[in-house]
């Protein structure tokens, strides 16, 4: 798909529906963030909660064969961390990415949050991560194009010596999980695609408190800082209204 999926009112429903449970899984998992637990506990925490909602399904597990309800990535990790036996730290920052599907209509949310006490500086970091999520989708409106959201993040994030890390973007959904536009973290305003009315996307800063270049870890999903900095990743599902946006997820 190559154009904007647009959605009519039923569907929109739906997508709030599937957005409420996301969203309120990811704030009750992310509850259970602190030493001791393991990545795994978390993770079947989140799958029970998405299920207990009649219709509600994990839009990861089995996504191109992911074995997960959550990506629960850690640290250094930028995205897609299997979750397993790993234990989380003190100090710990833990991003936990999720997606549902409700009538058949995806909708995708990440959060992360610091594991017991961090440091102020690393803090710091992970507000203004989330502050250039918000300052993004506070800029949506129809007729935007995809570059200003681009340029918002980027400049956002590089005012205060972080990275967008490379090649990871928000993107479209809807009916797929991965779809038309790509919305890129960094970019040039005034460029790329504008959003019509009744489209979703999915905005999602991934930033570095290091250097911006990544590795593929030896599980062959996990993405990582090349130089091991901290990653920080906050993503919202957002729906372009007649009059700007509303956050869904």
């Amino acid at each position: 798909m190559s154009t904007f999926q647009i959605f009519n009112a039923a569907q929109i429903i739906s997508l709030r529906t599937g957005g409420k449970i996301l969203r309120e899984c990811l704030q009750k998992t992310a509850e259970r963030v602190k030493p001791g637990v393991t990545t795994q506990e978390l993770d079947m925490f989140a799958e029970e909660f998405i299920l207990s909602h009649t219709g509600a399904i994990p839009a990861f597990k089995g996504y191109h064969g992911f074995p997960a309800t959550l990506c629960i990535s850690i640290n250094d990790q930028c995205v897609h961390g299997i979750p397993g036996k790993r234990t989380v730290g003190e100090g710990d920052i833990v991003s936990l990415d999720g997606g549902v599907i409700y009538d058949r209509l995806y909708t995708d949310a990440c959060i992360t949050v610091p594991a017991g006490d961090v440091p102020a500086h690393v803090q710091r970091f992970l507000e203004i991560s989330e502050d250039a999520l918000e300052s993004a989708c506070g800029i949506v409106a129809p007729g935007l194009k995809v570059g200003d959201i681009s340029s918002a993040i980027q400049k956002a994030v590089e005012k205060h010596g972080y990275s967008c890390v490379n090649g990871l973007t928000g993107h479209g959904l809807g009916t797929t999980l991965h779809q038309f536009p790509d919305i890129p973290n960094v970019g040039k305003a005034g460029t790329g695609p504008k959003l019509p009315v009744h489209t979703i996307i999915a905005i999602e800063p991934i930033t570095a408190m290091g250097k911006p270049e990544i590795r593929e870890e030896a599980d062959g999903w996990t993405i990582a800082t090349a130089d091991g900095s901290l990653s920080a990743h906050f993503e919202h599902t957002i729906l372009i209204t007649e009059t700007g946006n509303e956050i869904i997820a």
